[in-house]
């Protein structure tokens, strides 16, 4: 079995593997839905993880509304027809004792292979293979010495194509400005001067000698493993071993899932406490209000792009007059040398108002099982908190220490409100990003 296929001179995006959840967000006790390469999916536990097509070969209903019955077999919510992982029917209720019509091939269903790699469930993208685990796009360096690193991880489902969010992650240059005041400062611009190493059929390897903010952090080397793999690998002595790790997933035209991976290598005891101390949901909070600030313009960017060409066209839509833009060339080099295409023939959904680009509770929090808890909990802490300053407000009416009740309600109304403006982080994004402010 080949990545990407057995033509050498196409790439095939049915032919690979893809991350679809973080496990610890997937929840054993139910199937779950996901999209993937215009597929929809479902994914339920039996003691592993097991994906199939989401359609029961009966009359298509949805197996992700269906429920893992009580033998741990996936059951189909319209007529009870259940699986075992598989894919083979052993179940139809309506079939007269003896009847023989669950063995046909036509009464199974379609299985994707499945495996957990780093903490990632992965799904191989055409049903009805037995895939190779070895062509699993991993970061190798992260299984050396893996207590010594120190990891942080989100996740986003994005208004724009797998191909768009690589293309903007291969290229540092962008940092100092679009980033600006969050994880970038426009006083480190200046000149990149980016090598490519080597470059194939299974993605490239590219190197900056000086290295971001002016060469403060040390060279970078970035990788690109097609066709949803890339990351950047730096040491410095300020953070000491740093990679951005970031896989694209393709869920549909227009739309992708992020999982965006941070492991340090800290030289010193104390920042990598702070970081396992931080709470998961906390970091996610900071995770989405960077990715907005290119949230919005990339999703009209592909637009353009689309409109002009695309891929094929990138030398007359693009205008790429210094190195800073090599890995963005060679990105696009490869979809062109190789024909890679995830939607051929489709083109891309109409464009999203603003307000829906910054939508975070459907695109993260509602399949994020720590945000999701986290929000959860502080509804619960700021009911609590305003039922407790109006029960002070009504003492202080009644009884006599009327300060202390009033500083105490106060107190309260104010740990609510604050709570209040913090749920709403986990609805929508900043409609400014901290670039743009005064």
């Amino acid at each position: 079995m080949t990545l990407g296929g057995a033509n050498p001179g196409v790439f095939d995006c049915q032919e690979a593997w893809y991350p679809v959840f973080y496990e610890r967000d997937l929840d054993r006790s139910r199937p779950q839905r996901f999209v993937l390469l215009g597929q929809p999916l479902v994914i339920w536990w039996d003691g592993q993880w097991n994906t199939f097509t989401d359609r029961c070969p009966h009359r298509l209903a949805s197996l992700s509304e269906g429920r893992i019955n009580e033998d741990g077999n996936l059951e189909c919510p319209y007529h009870g027809w259940s699986f075992d992982r598989s894919g083979q029917c052993l179940h139809i209720p309506q079939q007269l004792p003896g009847g023989d019509a669950h063995t046909s091939r036509r009464a199974c269903a379609q299985v994707h292979s499945t495996k957990v790699k780093q903490g990632l469930v992965f799904v191989y993208g055409k049903a009805g293979v037995e895939a190779d685990p070895g062509m699993i796009p991993i970061v190798p360096v992260i299984d050396e010495e893996s207590d010594s690193w120190v990891c942080i991880d989100t996740f986003r489902d994005l208004p724009y194509d797998a191909f768009t969010l690589l293309e903007n992650v291969l290229d540092s240059s962008h940092l100092p400005f679009t980033h600006h005041r969050s994880v970038g400062n426009r006083a480190n611009a200046g000149p990149v001067e980016l090598k490519v190493l080597q470059s194939d059929r299974n993605g490239f390897i590219g190197f900056w000698q000086e290295g971001p903010r002016q060469g403060k952090l040390g060279s970078q080397t970035t990788t690109f493993i097609a066709p949803n793999l890339m990351w950047h690998d730096l040491t410095s002595q300020q953070f000491g071993r740093t990679l951005t790790v970031v896989y694209a997933t393709p869920i549909e035209k227009g739309r992708c899932r992020l999982f965006a991976r941070f492991p340090f290598k800290f030289p010193s005891f104390f920042p990598r406490l702070v970081f396992r101390l931080t709470p998961r949901w906390l970091s996610h909070l900071g995770q989405n209000a960077i990715l907005e600030d290119d949230q919005i313009f990339l999703h009209h960017q592909e637009r353009y792009f689309a409109a002009g060409g695309g891929s094929a066209a990138v030398a007359r839509s693009f205008y790429l007059p210094t190195k800073a833009d090599l890995f963005v060339l060679e990105f696009h080099q490869w979809i062109n040398n190789y024909g890679v295409d995830p939607f051929p023939g489709q083109v891309l959904p109409p464009m999203l108002r603003k307000d829906q680009l910054l939508d975070r509770y459907h695109s993260h929090t509602e399949i994020c099982a720590s945000c999701r808890g986290a929000l959860q909990n502080i509804d619960r802490l700021r009911v609590l908190c305003l039922s407790l300053a109006i029960l002070c407000l009504i003492f202080a009416i009644l009884f006599v220490a009327k300060v202390a009740l009033l500083t105490i309600g106060l107190s309260f109304l104010v740990l609510g409100l604050g709570l209040g403006k913090l749920r709403t982080k986990f609805y929508q994004g900043r409609a400014i990003p901290p670039r743009n402010l005064s």
